[in-house]
């Protein structure tokens, strides 16, 4: 059991691993491909302008794969944990699939952006809920202003969403815990980096992440089989 004071301010950053427990694709390591291209090669201003039908495609895949997922004994955990500690948990995650919402966490912090919402390339509209497009075929919208309507997705490149609210509670957590991430992708993988020596860091996934020697634990396995245990109350 996780063990929480009740003064413990709680900061969770969820990566691509647990979602993989629900079965996402993370297009990562070995044979992490899609139709020969890498997912740097499809996930960047850079491929937008360069070829946005193909990226419509890819993105119109990634919503058709997200769509049929359903939320692991993890996500349910993490619900549960919020539903405990209230505003003393932070919920941080790199994952752009809803499955945290679909589990019932409420003030979810999606600092890649959110699959299911669209907005446009050109203008300042702000993004919008587009959950229904998963036809690779279809002709790329419009937005009013003529600019093209691109997936709601921080690319390769970009600079992710939410970072001055995301720092703050990384200043102020006691406890912070990574879910299978990587400990590769910046600015996500230094985040440990800033909390250690003065919070407790505690590391959940299948494999150790590349930053391992920055947490005090590590508990390796699966999110939906480790977490259910180690944040009952």
């Amino acid at each position: 059991m996780l063990g929480l004071s009740a003064t413990d301010q709680v900061f969770i950053l969820t990566g691509a691993g647990i979602s993989a427990e629900s079965g996402i694709p993370t297009f990562r390591g070995a044979g992490g491909l899609w139709r020969n291209y890498r997912f740097e090669e499809v996930a960047s201003p850079h491929a937008w302008q360069r070829d946005p039908r193909l990226v419509w495609e890819f993105y119109s895949m990634r919503r058709r794969a997200a769509a049929a997922a359903k939320p692991n004994p993890g996500h349910f955990a993490l619900a549960q944990l919020e539903g405990d500690l209230q505003d003393r948990l932070f919920l941080c995650t790199q994952n752009v699939d809803g499955l945290h919402e679909q589990a019932g966490s409420c003030r979810v912090v999606h600092m890649h952006g959110e699959l299911f919402k669209s907005r446009c390339d050109t203008c300042c509209r702000p993004p919008f809920d587009d959950a229904n497009t998963f036809d690779p075929t279809a002709e790329i919208p419009r937005c009013e202003c003529g600019g093209r309507i691109r997936p709601h997705i921080c690319w390769f490149g970009e600079v992710p969403f939410h970072l001055d609210e995301i720092f703050r509670a990384r200043g102020e957590c006691t406890v912070f815990m990574a879910i299978g991430t990587s400990g590769v992708v910046e600015p996500a993988a230094s985040f440990v980096a800033h909390v250690r020596g003065r919070a407790r860091t505690i590391y959940v996934g299948p494999e150790e992440p590349a930053n391992r020697f920055a947490f005090l634990e590590c508990h390796l396995g699966n999110a939906g089989e480790i977490l259910p245990d180690l944040l009952r109350a």
